[in-house]
C-alpha cells in the first residue's frame, strides 16, 4: 500500500539510521471508501524524501482488516505482521516478517491484514 496524502514529510540531508521495530509513527487518515471490512488503522513516518518529492522512504503500519488501494512503484520489506495482497489481474502475495515485495505503479490491490503489519518502504512516484 502506498504512502497516502496524510504523510508528514521529512527531508534528511545526511546518512542516518532508524530502528524500525519500535520507531514512533503518526496516525494517517485512511479513506473510508478503501475499507472493505474491519476497522484498520494506519500509522507511518517518512524518514527521507527526494528534493523533487518523487521518491520517499519510510515506515508504515496497518492494523488487521481488509482495504483496497491503487499502488505506486514500491519496494518494501515486512518487519512484523502478515498480510495477503491480491493484485487485480495478477498474483496473490503472502507477506510476513523478512519478506521483500515489489508493487507496480497502477496495481489495484486488496490487502487482507491478518496481524498488524509494519513495513519499511521505498516509493517512486512516476
Amino acid at each position: 500500500m502506498r504512502a497516502g496524502t496524510g504523510y508528514r514529510r521529512r527531508m534528511t540531508q545526511s546518512s542516518f539510521t532508524v530502528h524500525i521495530p519500535d520507531a514512533e509513527l503518526s496516525p494517517e487518515p485512511l479513506d473510508p471508501e478503501q475499507i472493505v471490512s474491519g476497522s484498520p488503522e494506519v500509522t507511518g513516518k517518512v524518514v527521507w524524501e527526494s528534493p523533487d518529492g518523487k521518491r520517499i522512504r519510510g515506515i508504515w503500519q496497518i492494523t488487521p482488516g481488509v482495504v483496497t488501494d491503487t499502488e505506486a512503484d514500491e519496494l518494501f520489506v515486512v518487519i512484523s505482521g502478515s498480510a495477503t495482497i491480491e493484485v487485480e489481474n495478477g498474483p496473490t502475495l503472502h507477506v510476513g516478517p523478512g519478506d521483500m515485495a515489489v508493487l507496480r505503479e497502477g496495481d489495484r490491490t486488496t490487502w487482507t491484514v491478518h496481524e498488524t503489519l509494519r513495513k519499511a518502504y521505498d516509493i517512486h512516484f512516476g
